[in-house]
């Protein structure tokens, strides 16, 4: 199966239950790249629209590039009411979008699924000179029991599951080579998450690693899931260590 299709029939639960980005990280990201109103940004692999959507309350064009059908109308949906955004249909690779139009590449949980060389040529072609790209990933924070353990269930019941994120936060080597003589400014923020059973249940089921319905494992690892929360559940909550990561530079 082709990545782009990873998400097909999970983008209402992956639109309901992903966390979005901490205010922190978008200051951040203005003003490290002098971001000004009338910018385009270029969200590619976006999804389901969380980031984007981010990214038009403060006031830019935003272009989504996003080649997975449902993620993609999932966002045309829930982003209607913004004029500034437009929707492609492209992968990262191949965006379609215009040579020099671009004054950020931003990528939102996704870079891990792209050819990376493939796309460092297609950031040459769109972006302004001296323009940017911006890598950020919502990750679990791997030294929290609670995490450690969700990953335990995952490995046991998720045949497609290589660590969380494609375990890509692991290979620093992957940013050495993408980004310009390997230099790149590293951020993090802590963006824990305090869920219900059915936020932790759901950000679960939202991978593109997790079984469906249908699939032979899916009761099993929903009851899995189910005990881990009530281990570690109070009053009905559970808070998810999670942590923000952002490399920004020149390709």
């Amino acid at each position: 199966m082709k990545t782009t299709e990873n998400f097909t029939d999970k983008a209402h639960i992956y639109s309901k239950y992903r966390p979005s980005y901490p205010n922190e990280y978008i200051d951040y990201l203005f003003s490290a790249n002098q971001l000004k109103g009338d910018w385009i940004v270029a969200d590619i692999g976006s999804g389901t629209g969380i980031f984007s959507r981010q990214l038009l309350q403060r006031g830019l064009d935003v272009i989504g590039v996003e080649p997975n059908h449902d993620m993609r109308k999932m966002a045309e949906q829930s982003l209607k009411l913004y004029s500034r955004f437009k929707s492609i249909n492209a992968t990262a690779e191949n965006t379609t979008l215009e040579e020099n139009s671009v004054n950020l590449v931003t990528v939102a949980q996704a870079f891990h699924w792209f050819n990376k060389e493939a796309f460092k040529i297609e950031c040459h072609r769109i972006l302004k000179q001296k323009a940017n790209v911006a890598l950020v990933w919502n990750s679990r924070d791997l030294t929290s029991p609670i995490i450690k353990e969700n990953a335990e269930i995952c490995q046991r019941t998720c045949s497609n599951f290589k660590g969380f994120s494609g375990g890509i936060e692991e290979t620093p080597e992957v940013f050495n080579s993408f980004f310009k003589d390997g230099k790149y400014e590293f951020k993090k923020y802590q963006n824990d998450l305090l869920v219900d059973y059915e936020g932790f249940l759901g950000r679960n089921l939202s991978a593109s690693y997790a079984p469906k319905k249908n699939d032979e494992e899916y009761e099993n690892f929903v009851f899995l899931l189910s005990e881990l929360f009530e281990k570690y559940s109070k009053n009905g909550k559970i808070v998810l260590q999670n942590i923000t990561r952002s490399y920004l530079g020149n390709v």
